[in-house]
């Protein structure tokens, strides 16, 4: 199949087990940073798959970049190119379909459990209904965009993931490692304070964060693995038609 296009939009935010995941599988990737200065495609003619990363900013902002990622979304879900949405990146997925991106009702900061919906599509794409813990890092979140399949909710934040056909957004980063983990604990985002004192049950300060990393990274990189599974095997089919 065509490499996969995968958008950055800041520099501590890259691919990290998404790459890893792709590279194991002999699946080429195009990763295109914004924060390095790095355009984005004018279409998707050359490519078979679209990722949309994360971010620090809104989903709103006035950032050209953010309106050429949501081109190429829609450009993407149009002709039927799988694309998959990393918490901003699913709020971009939100937005362009017309969907509010807007504050959360609450933060959610670290392991924070979701539970996937007694749905059949949300069964697809996770496996049976029921719970797992993710990491989140997010102040904002998406209402259903039209069309949508609801799959996962939280107490703190309801939309966690939806489909529309073989495209997912989530609000959470299924792509994270432990490097990638330990440079966002290191980086000192301004609003975590805030956000912990407020959001106590939301919201998990660094010494939280590390310890549950060593005893579910594991469990979260094998729902990666059925999430990037699903997205791809899309991918393949409409290469091969």
């Amino acid at each position: 199949m065509k490499p996969v296009l995968i958008l950055q939009h800041i520099r501590h935010d890259g691919p990290a087990y998404l790459a890893r995941w792709l590279a194991e599988r002999g699946l080429a990737f195009d990763l295109r940073d914004a924060s390095s200065g790095a355009s984005f495609p004018a279409d998707m003619s050359a490519h078979g798959a679209l990722a949309v990363l994360g971010g620090a900013m809104s989903a709103n902002d006035p950032l050209p970049f953010l309106r050429d990622a949501e081109r190429l979304i829609l450009q993407s879900m149009r002709a039927g190119i799988p694309v998959i949405g990393h918490c901003l990146g699913g709020q971009l997925m939100a937005r362009a379909l017309g969907a509010r991106v807007q504050v959360s009702p609450a933060p959610e900061i670290g392991w924070q459990p979701l539970q996937v919906l007694d749905d059949p599509v949300a069964v697809q794409w996770f496996g049976p209904p029921g719970q797992h813990h993710v990491m989140h890092w997010h102040y904002e979140s998406f209402d259903l965009p039209p069309g949508a399949r609801w799959l996962a909710t939280s107490s703190a934040c309801p939309h966690q993931a939806f489909a529309i056909g073989p495209h997912l957004g989530m609000q959470f980063h299924i792509e994270i490692d432990e490097a990638k983990l330990r440079r966002w604990l290191d980086d000192g985002d301004p609003a975590w304070a805030q956000a912990l004192t407020l959001h106590a049950s939301s919201v998990q300060d660094k010494a939280t964060i590390l310890a549950q990393a060593k005893q579910r990274l594991q469990t979260h990189q094998r729902l990666a693995d059925r999430l990037y599974g699903r997205w791809i095997s899309e991918a393949a089919l409409v290469s091969a038609s």
